[in-house]
Parts: C-alpha cells; structure tokens; sequence
C-alpha cells in the first residue's frame, strides 16, 4: 500500500508513504505554525489505514476541546488525559484491548527529575502492549519542566525507545538550539537516517526559511552501498 501526501521540488517523483514508513523513524523539525502536525496526521492516517493502532503523546497537556480538529476525524479517536490513578489505567488498558487510536494528553511534570526513578509516565510509554502493537507520536513542547533538567534528557529519553518497539516513531518537535549541538545531531543522524547527512537538515536558519506546509526533507534509501544506505535530499511540498 502507498499513499501520495506531497511532491518534491527537484524531482518528478511524489512524496509517497509506503510500508518502510511503519517500520522507519521520521523526524518533524520545524517551528510552531509550520505544518508539523499536518504531516504527522497524514502519517498517522496511513498507520491507521494499514491496520496498525496509533498511540499520539502530546505534552502541552491539552484539553480535548484544544486538540487539533485534524486529530479527530476517525471514528476511533479516543482522548484520554494522563493522571496517575486506577479509572486512568483501566480506561489505557480498556483501549489497548480494543485497539482504538489514542491521543494522550500528559503534563510533564509527571515525569521523573532524576534519571535513576521510573515514573508512572515512563511506565506508561513503555508499556509493553504499546511497544508491541502500536506505532508512537511523540509532540514535544518548547518546556518540559518535569523532565530530568534538559531538553537533551528528553532527546535521549525518546531514543531509548528505538530498540525496543516493533514499529517506528514519528517524533515533532520545534528546532532547540539543542539540535545545532554536534553530538545530538550525530545521534539523530544515524537513528534517522544511518549515516551522516547534509549539515542543512538542523540548520535552524534554513528551517525558518521554508513557507509552512515545506520541508527540508531527507531519507535514507532501500538500496545499500557495501557500506551505508544512500542519503536523498529535497525539498517537500506536502498537499
């Protein structure tokens, strides 16, 4: 199955998703306004569209009246807040069980400030029924207070995730100075894509000059060389 969800400036080619999207990460970076969760919902549609549930992790702790109307078009949409409490749990493991489409709203604060304690949260995500049947978006917000001192502690906290699930993760995030950081982008670099890319790909100035709904977009391809996987650049006009 492939789904067409844009086209590329520099070639004839569209941008289409096909079944390496279920299994391969994708990185949304782009500021507020840029068309991140527009093209996390045309992602998150083709998963559902396979037959894999979604599970959609937003921190900005919205309410369900402030939830994006994009996010709830599909009969399956089911909200839930995250609270640590039984009604939360059995409401989670209730979902699972029905494999709806979940969009969690959850408070930072709710995580950890030490890197040694397992919050009920950290419990939550990684809750072995959602790593085995459930592809994960994470929306990361410019503040997460709760979590551990830094930006780069949730980086690496996501990233532990990676070899554990059974299918990829769609990660939105607003570009930190963070990601100007040599190691950080080394990390999202080989995690994303498998080697070392074009320096433009978390170059913030470039970011911010492209129009909403336009990315900077790069993937690894099918075809290996002797050492590593090609890496293609263009840019991305979503529809």
């Amino acid at each position: 199955m492939k789904q067409v969800i844009g086209r590329l400036q520099n070639s004839i080619a569209k941008l289409e998703l096909q079944e390496r999207t279920l299994y391969q990460n994708t990185l949304i970076l782009g500021e507020e306004g840029s068309g991140k969760t527009y093209l996390a919902n045309k992602i998150r549609h083709y998963v559902m569209a396979v037959g894999i549930p979604t599970i959609y992790f937003d921190f900005s702790d919205p309410s369900i009246e402030q939830i994006e109307e994009k996010f709830k078009d599909s009969e399956a949409f089911f909200y839930l807040r995250f609270e640590e409490s039984e009604a939360f749990d059995t409401a989670l493991n209730q979902a699972i069980a029905d494999r709806r489409n979940i969009y969690m709203a959850a408070n930072p604060n709710y995580f950890a400030r030490k890197r040694n304690i397992k919050s009920r949260l950290s419990q939550v995500i990684q809750k072995q029924e959602l790593l085995d049947n459930y592809y994960y978006f994470f929306q990361e917000i410019a503040s997460l207070d709760g979590f551990y001192t830094k930006f780069e502690d949730f980086v690496y906290y996501i990233f532990d995730l990676v070899n554990v699930k059974k299918f990829g993760f769609t990660f939105l995030t607003q570009p930190h100075e963070i990601f100007e950081n040599p190691r950080i982008k080394l990390l999202f670099t080989f995690l994303y894509l498998g080697r070392c890319s074009n320096a433009h790909y978390f170059n913030t100035a470039v970011l911010r000059s492209l129009k909403t709904n336009t990315f900077y977009y790069q993937y690894r391809m099918d075809s290996r060389s002797l050492l590593f996987n090609d890496i293609r650049s263009d840019i991305a006009l979503i529809d």
